[in-house]
C-alpha cells in the first residue's frame, strides 16, 4: 500500500532536521507503548470514539493500554505529529502486536470476525 511521502531528497537540507524532530516526543512515546503492549488505544477527550474502542476491549477481556493526548481545543499539534507517522487521519488510532489496525469501528469487526484473537496469539508484527 504505497502512500505518498515527500522524499528526503525534496525537502532542503536547512530544514531536514526540523522535519524528522518534529513533535518527536509524542511519536516516541506512542512507539514504546506500542512496542511493550499488545493492545494500544491512543486517543483523545471529549471523542466518544476512543471510549467505545475501550468499552470494546472491556467487554472481550482484553488488556490494553491507553494513551489520551488533549481535546479538540488543544495539542492538535501533538496529535498530528501522530497522525503524520500512522497517515491514519483520526481518533482512535488502535495497535494490535505492532500492527495499526484503524480506529473504533475498525475494532469492532476485528473482534467481531475473530480475526483480533487470531493477531494476539501470533507473532508481533516487526519483531
Amino acid at each position: 500500500m504505497p502512500r505518498p511521502i515527500l522524499e528526503e531528497s525534496r525537502i532542503h537540507p536547512a530544514i531536514r532536521a526540523k522535519v524528522a524532530s518534529h513533535q518527536q516526543g509524542i511519536v516516541q512515546e506512542v512507539m514504546a507503548a506500542v512496542q511493550a503492549n499488545d493492545v494500544v488505544v491512543v486517543g483523545m477527550a471529549m471523542n466518544p470514539f476512543p471510549k467505545k474502542a475501550r468499552a470494546m476491549l472491556d467487554e472481550a477481556r482484553q488488556p490494553y493500554k491507553y494513551l489520551e493526548y488533549g481535546n479538540y481545543l488543544n495539542t492538535w499539534r501533538e496529535r498530528n505529529a501522530l497522525k503524520l507517522w500512522t497517515g491514519w487521519p483520526t481518533f482512535p488510532m488502535v495497535f494490535v502486536k505492532g500492527m495499526l489496525v484503524g480506529g473504533a469501528n475498525d475494532l469492532k469487526a476485528l473482534i467481531a470476525n475473530g480475526e483480533m484473537k487470531t493477531m494476539l496469539a501470533g507473532p508481533r508484527t516487526g519483531a
